[in-house]
């Protein structure tokens, strides 16, 4: 299956484009803004790298969130504008979700847990397995983290993922390994939406917290 992936929600922006389990495109670049400016000739450098052209993509696939408000619309507007002009299933994917198959991929271990600092005191948490999402992505404060994922995963070593994962580490021993994985990477989340259900309809962004800004009385 040919996939096109793309990645905005946080602190990157990444395309991807698979072929089967065949990698033919990559961009990774951390930045936290300018994602709008940056996306769309990412996209067109990938594909034209990949040689795959526009129609024959089979499945598009984007992260949905948790993330910021602006760098969630982004992607998933730009794909969403793909998935009708390409009339091409849209995947979406948490930013979570993707952060712990990368994770997972690199310490070798059966569970990983993302953790992405949400300021305030607090951390955007999911938890997996090599099957199965332990826990979905939800609000926590940096100080209940640890348990979570204690109370989560049985006894055995956790690769942890996301901004916050270091401050965390401490509150899990020995077993908790820090892996290098910070942001959500398109390469993950196009591996995930291979093997993922064909969706009804397109993905709508996940938001944990309510906005910053708001109307006026």
């Amino acid at each position: 299956m040919k996939i096109l992936a793309a990645d905005t929600a946080l602190g990157a922006c990444s395309v991807a484009v698979l072929d089967g389990a065949h990698m033919r495109a990559h961009r990774f670049e951390t930045m936290e803004r300018g994602h709008a400016e940056a996306l769309a000739p990412m996209v067109e450098d990938a594909m034209r790298q990949s040689g795959i052209a526009f129609a024959d993509i089979e499945r598009l696939a984007v992260t949905t969130g948790p993330g910021s408000f602006t760098g969630q619309r982004v992607g998933l507007a730009f794909m969403r504008g793909l998935r009708v002009a390409l009339k091409k299933p849209l995947v979406g994917v948490t930013t979570l979700e993707a952060m712990c198959a990368a994770a997972l991929n690199e310490a070798k271990t059966d569970y990983a847990a993302a953790i992405h600092d949400a300021r305030r005191g607090e951390a955007y948490l999911a938890i997996t397995s090599e099957t199965e999402v332990l826990l979905p992505p939800t609000l926590v404060t940096l100080d209940a983290a640890a348990s979570k994922i204690s109370g989560s995963v049985p006894q055995a070593s956790v690769a942890l993922a996301g901004t916050a994962a270091q401050l965390i580490a401490d509150g899990l021993g020995a077993r908790a390994i820090v892996t290098s994985i910070g942001q959500p990477d398109a390469l993950w989340v196009a591996r995930l939406a291979a093997v993922a259900p064909e969706p009804a309809e397109a993905p709508h962004p996940l938001y944990l917290r309510a906005p910053d800004a708001k109307l006026p009385a």
